[in-house]
């Protein structure tokens, strides 16, 4: 996950692969509910990576930004190869890499499947809210251009929710007139 950011002094060219072109930006990292929801995933914990870290060397401030955040303590976290050699012991946390044998547990194995489900959370923030373009000089602005971006998706999801419910409260509200007769055209449109 990159914050593209061309012209500032901390950013950095970062490739992907072989086939893609280098991304300019900071890496960031960001923390989402795993469970399946019907209005989509909430952002948890959001956090940029200056000087492109290795992954499993920031698990463990991701971990305790959420934590801080939401006021409970994570007892499960599903993260791909790249955060092998993480370090984090703690009772109580499991920390669950992909592609790992010997899973068991039908629980484990079917929220394994649902890591996937972060991508297009990050692809909405990047074509919804803007997270590929970065006004915000240095890193500072990285950090609060990252924050910004989690805060305007949880936003929509809560505004879409909101918009259902006012929708199914009017709808309620006009069967329940239809159906005691309370509903009179008004006689100054007749």
């Amino acid at each position: 996950m990159d914050l593209c950011q061309a012209g500032t002094p901390g950013a950095q060219a970062q490739g992907r692969r072989a086939r893609t072109r280098y991304e300019f930006g900071v890496k960031a990292s960001f923390a989402v509910t795993n469970a399946r929801c019907k209005g989509g995933q909430f952002v948890l914990g959001a956090r940029t990576l200056p000087g492109t870290p290795y992954d499993g060397h920031s698990l463990a401030a991701q971990i305790a930004q959420t934590e801080r955040l939401t006021g409970r303590r994570v007892k499960r976290v599903y993260a791909d190869r790249g955060y092998r050699g993480h370090g984090v012991e703690r009772d109580g946390l499991d920390v669950i890499l992909s592609h790992t044998r010997g899973i068991t547990s039908p629980t484990i194995r079917r929220e394994m499947r649902r890591r996937n489900a972060i991508e297009p959370v990050i692809g909405h923030m990047k074509a919804d809210g803007l997270l590929e373009r970065n006004h915000l000089a240095g890193p500072d602005g990285d950090a609060i251009n990252a924050l910004l971006c989690a805060a305007g998706d949880n936003l929509r999801l809560l505004a879409r929710w909101l918009r259902l419910l006012w929708l199914w409260i009017l709808a309620r509200t006009l069967r329940l007139r239809a159906l005691l007769g309370t509903w009179r055209q008004d006689p100054m449109v007749a």
